[in-house]
């Protein structure tokens, strides 16, 4: 049985930058269900230069989904990452050579100088490490995500061969209750002719009476007559069936079956002419809703 996915699901991860004083970078997956792959990206400013490489990975695994992928920068609770030396000596030759200058200036307090080292962003190395831990992460995550909406949508396809069932049940009723109808209201038909004959003091033509009783019968039959709605609606039900069985990308042919299965009930229940039919037809269009609903979050 080949695996289906929903859209909706949740995945993240985190991956130590090489080298960065306990940095890492984190990465955060949120999927929900849309008719197109929508992918949406908040990166902080080192890591711009990631989104690419982020949605074409994004792109190879996932089929349909507004996805929202969120990249964030921590660093150990508690602990700041030390200003790397080569970027503060920069600062303190400029500082060197501003006081042998204006020896009136302050020197730089630690605070400033953590500060301002610190401030001024990583360099070509560390950007290529920052990069490197986006893409594990991102991978992690990715795998977390496609985890959850595979279980999600094993949920699912549950869910609707359990409904897939209960159509089928439901077709069967209606499909006993038709010639149940047309003998009750054979019985209905011939108990007026009676009352009309009393009432007019005449008696029954027993041919006449057999031939009318043959008309409206066949009259009603017809109004009732559903074989051919059962027939497609388990058509459909086998089609949907098969669907969940091989798996893959099934949301959109899914959905067309709704919409066959929707018609078929529309059909049945015009054809309602008696109250059990007609509750049998509001049952099957409820159920039906209910599977149109649950196939929206599928990919």
């Amino acid at each position: 049985m080949g695996a289906i996915y929903s859209m909706t699901g949740y995945g993240e991860s985190s991956a130590p930058v090489t080298a960065a004083g306990g940095l890492s970078v984190h990465v955060d997956l949120r999927s929900v269900n849309g008719r197109f792959l929508d992918a949406s990206f908040r990166l902080p400013d080192e890591l711009r230069s990631a989104e690419a490489a982020l949605r074409a990975q994004l792109t190879r695994e996932l089929r349909r989904g507004k996805v929202d992928c969120r990249v964030a920068l921590e660093s150990p609770a508690g602990a700041q990452a030390l200003p790397s030396p080569a970027l503060l000596e920069p600062l303190l030759r400029a500082q060197d050579e501003l006081l042998r200058r204006w020896p009136q200036l302050q020197p730089l307090s630690v605070a400033e100088a953590w500060r301002l080292g610190g401030s001024q962003g990583p360099g070509p190395a560390d950007a290529q490490q920052l990069a490197a831990a986006c893409a594990q992460a991102a991978t992690q995550a990715l795998a977390a995500l496609q985890a959850a909406r595979a279980a999600e949508g094993a949920r699912l396809r549950a869910f609707l061969l359990e409904r897939c069932a209960l159509l089928r049940e439901l077709a069967t009723r209606a499909a006993q209750l038709a010639p149940q109808a047309v003998a009750r209201q054979q019985e209905r038909f011939i108990g007026r002719f009676r009352e009309a004959l009393d009432l007019l003091g005449g008696q029954p033509d027993a041919q006449a009476t057999q031939d009318r009783l043959l008309q409206e019968a066949a009259t009603f039959a017809v109004r009732v007559d559903v074989a051919e709605e059962i027939g497609r609606l388990q058509s459909h039900l086998d089609a949907m069936a098969s669907v969940l069985e091989g798996g893959g990308e099934v949301g959109k042919r899914l959905d067309f079956l709704i919409q066959e299965l929707h018609r078929e009930a529309n059909t049945l229940g015009s054809k309602s002419a008696v109250l059990e039919l007609s509750e049998v037809a509001v049952d099957m269009k409820v159920c039906i809703e209910q599977m149109r609903e649950q196939v929206q979050n599928l990919e």
